[in-house]
């Protein structure tokens, strides 16, 4: 136990303190790209008014990444967001006064109520269980939330499954009556809610042969009693996108309405307890659409005609009336088309802005009407401002707050969501702040070596003459007297680089991207599913560069770029500045899918193809006529080539050069690829070799060599390869002197299977783990694990011999409890101690591949995790560390001796000892000081990427997800550093007195001598 005491110890040595918390690491805390194609989900601002006269105003939005969030519409920064579980959808959210409420989950199981400006969470409460909710398409369909009024101010009505209706008391979640519609299994379903004093309206619709029809039904908001319900003669074609509730709430003598699209022209009904009135028509223009752009409440909405142009059609006590047409608002070439937007002032006046891109002027408009201005006319006030379509692709969504210092005057912002994932803020045309939302949804990210500062201060000069090269020399020349007295101050203080300081760049550096004295410091290039690649500077997590991908022939009629795999093809050891190359696929909207490469100079993001100037967006180069089955980067002496298989296995290269034809047909017959094949219930993994004679296609098509078949209730969730890190032992040396050879097939492959989708869920189904030999598909290891309740979360990784996964066993016996566990399994080669077969270099011919040792050992672990990944080094020295984001969203090492499966379950002898090997204890230590993201919340980790520095003993660490997260680690310490302690004055000056001593001495010495051998 003092030997475990002792490890544990060690493996703190390198705990990360408080202290250095935002020194060696950074966080990025992201909501998602907010949620615009329905109302009740969009951003809106919202304005609280104190007693005192003072306000205050925050930006709500619900994201594509369920979250729930307030943005500061001042600096953008993340007031508060609420992040909700993966399964607990956001269907609606409605505000009011000082509370935001939201509906979330299947058919609206839970409802929640927060403070509108701090998010504190106020209520929550579960109306019904979720797999009992009734699924409908889109999701929010059956759901609303209407505020109760008056008398009833302190209820909340929340509609779900489309035909319940509760009364919430919004301070105890008490339910104080239901409703439910008598025919839960009949057409109608309800999705709106409109609570006035005298009745509550359901307005749903329901299906006929080719249309929908409007039903209406009227409640007591006392009790919930049924007044009366019927049919609205209406044709509805498009659902509840063409229908809408207007009412005017400053003016209470208006009855509400119910408006529709109906045959190209709006119907009315006015909506009274007793259900009596008649639908009535606007027949003045053949309108295509109606828009509900945030301000009906107060009696206004957006009415487009059949030519694109836009109305402000307002509710008045003699109906709905046309008071604002924009000008020059119908379809034209010469811009897009218009997207409208509604706000309020501070006194509650209503505002509808209407913003356009212009392709002529190259900049965004926008007009803001506001109604009740120049004496009821209306007043409209316009400005441009220099959005850049090409950083952040089109707008998709505005939201609007407006202002009236005087009397004809109006001051908007306007906050933005790009195509891109990016949200803005402009006030007027000046813009106040960027958000890069769309690095919450990142698909793949590396990171990239930044050369030296001599180096990248001389990028580009390859091309320069011989007098410019001696200038530019002699230039240099000038600061080494600087030089030199700065090396004599570092010297005799010992001021050097610190391993525990910041990297990161001066607030307004202007030099060229460059690497620190450890490589601590470098680039993270990322592509996110929403059209974007960026340069991180892994130092800070700012945002060097981005560039928006080009669309190229569908960008026509539209299409979406989804990254699939980044490969870093040439890095700065190779002379020049290091580039990358990104493979995508282009799905574009006729339903035709491409592989496209974008080819990306890593410091600038300039194209490395040079087709696409800087100031355009970065268009990629079509390899693949259709999708992509496999892609990999081949690296060899003579060049590094992305290899890339289409859907008939043909092989294609980039860059297809004479070299990279002549490296590609050399490493031919040690390329093995397994694939996934087979149908659901059938399927296979396959292996397939690459023959040298090339086909009539002109191309080199794959061929199966093996196939593996999986039990019928199994499918492949994830197939995963080892690293191709350097390693620098081949071994381990036990303590009686013995060694154990590492098993590094470098065909060898991971293989994690789950419950097929052809079994039933009543069936009993597993999970397995296999290890497979990529070159004949011999396993090598497999193990079953339970699934829990037909669900697989198994988390796996292989580093060199050594695979870690993580599942969740379910299963209770007489000697277990369910939890989490890790299994840890080492792979030697042989079958016994010093039994050598070299596995890193025989054969697939050879039948010692399939010689194997395993050593296999689990362990309880302390929580569900996200993912995990295992550190990285220049040489492979360093004692490997498993880095896990946990559920709970923190980012944690576990040191690899803990999970050691040769840990003894006796008392270590003494030999066992001299490994540091320490007795088994089945729990994992839960150790805090391993938490390498202190008190930070990183949620929702996907992945965990590592990269070497140029000190062998750290390594660096980037986790993405919903949030960005970045730290450097030494699993080892830092043993290739002096310590910081270290005392390089007290060492100088012992040297100097020491030489001192000499000097004095030697002489006296020389003169001893020299009467030593007069008298002898």
């Amino acid at each position: 136990m003092r030997l475990f005491s002792l490890l544990l110890g060690a493996a703190c040595a390198y705990a990360l303190h408080a202290s250095e918390a935002g020194v060696l690491d950074w966080h990025k805390p992201q909501v998602g790209v907010p949620l615009v194609h329905a109302p009740s989900t969009a951003p809106t601002f919202y304005r609280r008014q104190y007693d005192s006269g003072a306000t205050r105003s925050i930006v709500l939005s619900a994201t594509q990444s369920n979250v729930l969030a307030g943005f500061n519409p001042t600096n953008g920064s993340l007031e508060w967001r609420y992040i909700f579980d993966d399964e607990d959808h956001i269907l609606t959210y409605s505000k009011d006064n000082d509370v935001v409420a939201v509906l979330s989950g299947v058919g609206g199981a839970y409802l929640r109520l927060f403070d509108a400006i701090e998010g504190d969470l106020l209520l929550e409460t579960r109306l019904h269980t979720p797999d009992v909710g009734r699924l409908l398409e889109p999701d929010n369909t059956g759901t609303a939330i209407s505020f109760g009024c008056e008398e009833q101010a302190g209820q909340v009505f929340v509609l779900t499954d489309g035909h319940i209706l509760r009364s919430v008391d919004r301070l105890s979640g008490e339910v104080k009556w239901g409703w439910s519609a008598p025919d839960q299994t009949s057409l109608v379903v309800y999705s709106r809610i409109l609570a006035t004093p005298s009745a509550i309206y359901l307005l749903g619709l329901s299906k006929s042969f080719a249309s929908y029809t409007l039903h209406i039904t009227s409640l007591s908001p006392t009790n919930g009693e049924l007044i009366t319900s019927s049919d609205v003669p209406s044709t509805v074609t498009s659902g509840f996108s063409d229908v809408l509730v207007l009412r005017d709430v400053r003016a209470s003598e208006i009855e509400p309405h119910l408006v529709w699209l109906e045959n190209k022209a709006i119907e009315s009904f006015t909506l009274t307890p007793s259900l009596k009135g008649k639908p009535t028509a606007i027949k003045d223009a053949v309108y295509k659409s109606i828009e509900d752009v945030g301000v009906s409440e107060y009696g206004q909405f957006v009415a487009v005609k059949e030519d694109g142009s836009g109305r402000v059609i307002r509710l008045s006590s003699e109906g709905l009336k046309v008071i604002w047409e924009y000008a020059d608002s119908a379809t034209s070439p010469q811009r897009s088309d218009s997207i409208y937007a509604g706000g309020l002032d501070v006194d509650g006046y209503p505002y509808i802005a209407r913003v356009f891109w212009s392709h002529s002027f190259r900049q965004a408009s926008a007009h803001i009407l506001a109604s009740h201005l120049a004496e009821g006319k209306g007043l409209v006030t316009g400005f441009t401002f220099p959005f850049k379509t090409v950083d952040h692709g089109i707008i998709m969504h505005v939201a609007v707050d407006a202002a009236n210092p005087e009397p004809y005057r109006v001051l908007s912002r306007l906050f933005l969501t790009t195509s891109t994932g990016a949200v803005q803020l402009w006030q007027q045309d000046q813009l106040q702040w960027t958000r890069e939302e769309g690095l919450a949804d990142i698909r793949v990210a590396e990171f990239v070596e930044l050369p030296e500062r001599k180096i990248a201060s001389h990028v580009g000069v390859e091309l320069e003459s011989f007098g410019a090269r001696i200038g530019r020399q002699l230039s240099d020349a000038q600061d080494f007297p600087q030089y030199a007295v700065n090396f004599v101050r570092r010297f005799v203080t010992g001021s050097y680089a610190s391993v525990s300081a910041s990297v990161a760049p001066a607030a307004n550096a202007t030099e060229p991207l460059s690497r620190d004295a450890f490589g601590f410091r470098k680039v993270v290039v990322a592509a996110s599913a929403h059209g974007k690649i960026y340069g991180i500077d892994s130092a800070n997590g700012e945002v060097i560069w981005s560039r928006v991908f080009g669309l190229g022939w569908a960008a026509q009629v539209g299409g979406q770029i989804i990254p699939a795999k980044l490969f870093v093809t040439r890095m700065v050891g190779d002379g020049e500045a290091p580039q990358v190359v990104l493979v995508t696929q282009r799905k574009a909207s006729n339903g035709l899918v491409d592989t496209v490469l974008f080819h990306v100079d890593a410091l600038t993001g300039k194209d490395a193809r040079g087709k696409s100037p800087a100031g355009d967006v970065l268009q990629g180069q079509d390899v693949v006529s259709g999708p992509l089955v496999e892609a990999f980067l081949l690296r060899t002496d003579l060049a590094r080539v992305v290899v890339l298989l289409d859907e008939f296995l043909q092989v294609h290269l980039y860059p297809e050069t004479d070299d990279t034809l002549h490296a590609f047909e050399k490493a031919l017959p040690s390329i093995r690829i397994p694939l996934r094949s087979g149908l659901p219930g059938q399927r296979r993994l396959t292996g397939h070799q690459i023959p040298p004679k090339v086909e009539f296609t002109g191309r080199h098509i794959a061929y199966p060599t093996w196939s593996l078949p999986f039990p019928p209730t199994e499918d492949i969730r994830a197939v995963f390869a080892r690293p191709t890190d350097p390693v620098a032992s081949l071994g381990k040396v036990l303590g009686n002197r013995t060694t154990l050879y590492k098993y590094l097939n470098p065909n060898l492959v991971g293989v994690v299977t789950g419950p097929s989708a052809s079994v039933s869920s009543l069936k009993t189904t597993t999970c397995a783990v296999y290890l497979v030999d990529g070159a004949k598909g011999t396993v090598l290891y497999h193990a079953v694990l339970p699934s829990a309740d037909g669900a697989c979360d198994v988390k796996a990784t292989l580093v060199e011999n050594w695979l870690i996964y993580h599942y969740y066993d379910n299963e209770v016996g007489p000697s277990q409890t369910k939890g989490y566990r890790v299994v840890s399994v080492e792979l030697y080669e042989g079958r016994e101690i010093d039994d050598k077969t070299r596995s890193s270099d025989l054969t697939s011919l050879s039948n010692e591949t399939t010689l194997v040792n395993i050593y296999e050992q689990s362990y309880v672990f302390p929580r569900a995790i996200t993912t995990l990944s295992s550190t990285s080094t220049s040489y492979g020295i360093t004692t490997k560390d498993i880095i896990v984001a946990s559920e709970n969203g923190q980012i944690q090492s576990f040191p690899r001796r803990f999970l050691d499966p040769r840990r003894p379950k006796q008392k270590p002898t003494a030999q066992e000892m001299e490994e540091w090997l320490v007795q088994y204890d089945p729990i994992t230590p839960d150790d805090p000081k391993r938490v390498l993201s202190h008190n930070y919340e990183v949620a929702k980790t996907r992945r965990i990427v590592t990269s070497p520095a140029l000190l062998e003993s750290s390594s660096l660490v980037f986790a993405y997800g919903l949030d960005l997260f970045s730290t450097r680690v030494a699993p080892s310490n830092t043993f290739d550093v002096l310590s910081e302690t270290f005392n390089k004055a007290q060492l100088v000056f012992t040297i100097g007195g020491l030489a001192l001593a000499i000097v004095v001495v030697k002489p006296m010495v020389a003169r001893k001598r020299l009467r030593e051998r007069w008298y002898s």
